[in-house]
C-alpha cells in the first residue's frame, strides 16, 4: 500500500508496552480505547503502539519486529493482525514457545512474554468461536445443512472453518465449508492446514480474482448459509468482495469481521436484510474478543468473556460508533 512504511522505526519501550501490528494501525478506536481500558483492568503505567507494515511485507521487515519485541526488556508483547500468517512463517525459529493452535494453524495472533520466553500463540480460534455463539442461533447447521462461505483465506478464516467443522460438534457443522481467494497460493496453504487437522466436511477452494466470482459462488449457497468477509477489503483497502448485484442466501447470516474502514460489505449485507431474511453481524463483537483475550495475555490479568466486566469495557469502548456510520 502506498504511504505504509516496510520498515518501520522502533523506539524502546519506557513502560510496559502491547504492539499492534497491522497495516493501518493509526485508524484504530483501539489506541484511544486501551488507556480506558488499562485504567478499568488496573494494569497500572502501559502503553499501546502501532507498528505499520504493508501487505505481504518482507521477512526482513517481520523479523525485525519480532526480534525487537523479543529482546526490549518493557515491550510485553502485540496483537498481530492481517499479517498472522507471514509473520509466523518469516519468525518461527523467534519464538521460544508456540502454543498448539499456532501450530496446527501455522498462524498466530499474539505474542507474549513469560519467564523470559517469547510466547506466539493463535487466539483467533477462541475469539472467532465466542463471537460466533454471540450470534449464530443454537443448532443451526445441523437444523439447516447450511454452508460455510468465507472469503479470503488467511487467519480469520482457519480459525472459523476450524471453530465450525471440530467433530466434538457432531452434526451441528456445515455441510458444506468454501472458501475463496484471489491468489492460488493462499488457498493451497489452507487446504493443507485443513487437512492437517482434518476439517471433516466437504470442503472446496475457489480461486476468485474478482467481485463477480464472489457473486457466482455466493448465489449457489444453500438456504441459511453463513457468508463471512474475510479478506479486510473495507478495512486494510476500500471495497467488497462482492459486487452490489451478489444474492445472499435466504435466510441466511453475512458477517462482516471488520469494524472500521468504508465497510461496504457490511451496507450490502444490510441492503439485502430484509429482502433475503439476511441475520446481519458486524465485527465489533469480534474486535473486543479479539483484544481482550490478548491483553490478558500479554499482561497476565484475567478478563472474562462475558458478564459484567466485558460489558463494561465494551461501554468504555464507545460501542459501535463507527459501524453506525456505516449503515
Amino acid at each position: 500500500m502506498t504511504g505504509v512504511p516496510a520498515m518501520p522505526t522502533l523506539v524502546a519501550a519506557h513502560e510496559p508496552t502491547i504492539y499492534f501490528i497491522g497495516v493501518t494501525t493509526g485508524q484504530s478506536s483501539i489506541l484511544s480505547v486501551f488507556p480506558r481500558w488499562a485504567a478499568e483492568l488496573k494494569l497500572g503505567p502501559s502503553k499501546i503502539v502501532g507498528i505499520d507494515l504493508p501487505l505481504h511485507a518482507s521477512q526482513e521487515a517481520y523479523r525485525r519486529v519480532v526480534s525487537f519485541i523479543k529482546t526490549d526488556p518493557l515491550s510485553r508483547g502485540a496483537l498481530v493482525t492481517t499479517h498472522k500468517i507471514d509473520l509466523f512463517a518469516a519468525c518461527r525459529d523467534l519464538f521460544d514457545e508456540v502454543d498448539s493452535l499456532a501450530d496446527l494453524m501455522g498462524e498466530l495472533s499474539c505474542l507474549s512474554k513469560a519467564d523470559g520466553k517469547l510466547i506466539a500463540s493463535a487466539k483467533d480460534p477462541i475469539s472467532a468461536g465466542l463471537a460466533l455463539e454471540a450470534f449464530l442461533p443454537p443448532t443451526h447447521f445441523a437444523r439447516t445443512e447450511a454452508e460455510l462461505f468465507c472469503m479470503g483465506a488467511g487467519g480469520s478464516t482457519i480459525a472459523i472453518s476450524w471453530y465450525l467443522t471440530r467433530q466434538e460438534r457432531g452434526a451441528n457443522r456445515p455441510s458444506r465449508v468454501i472458501v475463496s481467494n484471489r491468489s492460488q497460493a493462499r488457498l493451497d496453504s489452507i487446504r493443507r492446514i485443513h487437512e492437517s487437522f482434518g476439517v471433516g466436511v466437504p470442503a472446496e477452494y475457489m480461486i476468485a480474482p474478482n467481485p463477480e466470482d464472489n457473486d457466482r459462488l455466493m448465489a449457489a449457497l444453500k438456504v441459511g448459509s453463513l457468508v463471512i468477509n474475510a479478506t479486510g477489503l473495507g478495512k486494510d483497502a476500500p471495497g467488497s468482495p462482492i459486487t452490489n448485484a451478489g444474492v445472499f442466501p435466504n435466510a441466511g447470516l453475512a458477517w462482516e469481521l471488520n469494524y472500521r474502514g468504508d465497510l461496504l460489505f457490511l451496507r450490502q449485507a444490510r441492503a439485502a436484510a430484509t429482502p433475503r431474511k439476511l441475520n446481519v453481524e458486524d465485527g465489533w463483537t469480534y474486535f473486543l474478543h479479539g483484544w481482550t483475550r490478548v491483553i490478558a495475555s500479554v499482561f497476565n490479568v484475567s478478563i472474562p468473556p462475558s458478564g459484567p466486566v466485558f460489558e463494561r469495557l465494551s461501554e468504555l469502548a464507545g460501542g459501535r460508533p463507527l459501524l453506525e456510520r456505516a449503515s
